[in-house]
């Protein structure tokens, strides 16, 4: 008989090429797992965590064959941050945010395929999509994805003001990235910036800065309420130089390929929801092992069997399930061939599954906190670990609250939706609101 898969919990219809893959992110969780408890002790991503993942070939997950890649999509993406969050949800998120820069390279290709680049910014867009998935791929090198800043803006969910600014043979880049993981750790970082020379969203233009250049140094370290051990320290760029081999500055490039995803700005942002649903898996098998396993002593039943534990089963249970049901919709939706729903649709359902996915993980976890009672209610074992990681749920990205907002304003008022913008257009945005 087949072993059940990690990931076989949210998509039993694998594919034998997705089964393989999944076969080999297996490979790698009983390490991660062995090291989560003093990792998020440490508040840091063990070192050897990289070339674990890399050895595994897993890297180049979402990286097509023809880069070096395994060829996996959204459901692999989706199906393997689920099954690292089951034993460390840091390792997932950090995974995640090197995965993500894949569509760096995906939809310029796929931008490139649907006409939207004049012929003399194909070479350069192209230059740059192949070097991102040849990095991931062939190179098996680690790479941070940083957009996210402190400042917010009130017409979306990320403001830009890091500034790229011509110099010969390049771009210097001057600005702080609050929110990004393997800061520190990872080969290159992927760092989106704004032009100053052009307005609006066509001067947000990609950078691959090396982790060893001039004026980039990680920002200061993460003593977060949880993910505690994803590298997530930001990054801070002080005249940072980044030549034109390593910059996609075409103006509007990187705006024209976002057209090109099937949900959100990048299209891939389910598979950090994915990583709450694993957590909440991992801690939900854990208190159900430890209630089963302990018994009462004058009866010798196991405590799962009281009235207030069996009453919490089924919360937990009614939990996971909602949980797993919205992850597996939302991924339908983004991965499906031919589409199901139109962009628009899409989107909006992203804004109402992120914020349920991760309020569901949450309760998951705080059931199990309960059924593992006081003597189970540590800091770094797995109920403490995954009440304070599913935490970072409610606020990361965005909450449940504002997902609602979006989603209502975008049915009612027909408004769309911005994930990024710039500081000139927020700037000139509130000049004609007041």
């Amino acid at each position: 008989m087949t072993s059940k898969l990690t990931a076989e919990l949210v998509f039993p219809d694998l594919a034998e090429a997705e089964r393989d893959r999944a076969r080999r992110v297996e490979t790698v969780l009983p390490t991660i797992a062995a090291a989560a408890e003093a990792a998020d002790e440490m508040g840091a991503l063990p070192e050897g965590h990289i070339k674990l993942l890399g050895d595994a070939g897993l890297l180049g997950l979402v990286v097509p064959e023809e880069f070096g890649g395994l060829g996996g999509g959204l459901r692999d993406l989706a199906a393997t941050t689920y099954a690292l969050g089951t034993v460390c949800g840091s390792t997932a998120l950090a995974f995640f945010f090197h995965c993500s820069s894949s569509s760096r390279g995906m939809l310029p290709l796929a931008a490139l395929e649907a006409g939207h680049y004049t012929d003399e910014e194909a070479p350069t867009v192209r230059a740059f999509a192949h070097k991102v998935l040849h990095l991931m791929g062939t190179e098996k090198k680690a790479i941070g994805n940083f957009a996210s800043e402190a400042v917010k803006a009130s017409n979306a969910n990320v403001l830009i003001r890091t500034t790229a600014t011509r110099t010969e043979g390049g771009w210097l880049l001057n600005g702080e990235k609050s929110f990004g993981c393997l800061s520190g750790s990872a080969d290159y970082y992927l760092v989106t910036a704004r032009r100053e020379d052009v307005e609006g969203l066509d001067a947000l233009t990609l950078f691959l800065v090396p982790r060893e250049t001039a004026g980039a140094r990680p920002r200061a370290p993460w003593v977060g309420l949880g993910m505690r051990a994803s590298d997530n320290n930001g990054l801070v760029l002080e005249d940072c130089f980044v030549p034109d081999e390593l910059s996609l500055a075409v103006p509007g490039a990187f705006t024209r390929a976002t057209q090109m995803s099937r949900g959100s700005w990048v299209g891939n942002q389910v598979a950090i929801a994915s990583i709450y649903a694993g957590i909440a898996q991992g801690a939900w098998s854990y208190a159900m092992e430890r209630t089963m396993s302990a018994t009462f002593a004058d009866t010798g039943k196991p405590i799962a069997s009281s009235p207030m534990h069996q009453v919490l089963i089924g919360d937990g249970e009614r939990h996971l399930a909602e949980a797993h049901l919205w992850l597996r919709r939302q991924v339908d939706l983004e991965a499906s061939d031919p589409p199901i729903l139109p962009k628009n649709e899409v989107v909006q359902s992203w804004k109402l599954a992120k914020g349920a996915i991760c309020e569901h993980a949450h309760d998951v976890a705080l059931t199990a906190l309960k059924m593992c009672g006081t003597s189970g209610a540590l800091m770094g074992n797995v109920t403490g670990r995954a009440v304070r990681d599913t935490a970072m749920g409610l606020v990361q990205a965005f909450p449940a609250e504002r997902g609602k907002l979006d989603f209502a304003k975008m049915v009612v008022e027909k408004e769309g939706w911005a994930g990024l913008t710039t500081s000139d257009s927020f700037t000139k945005a509130a000049g004609e609101r007041a």
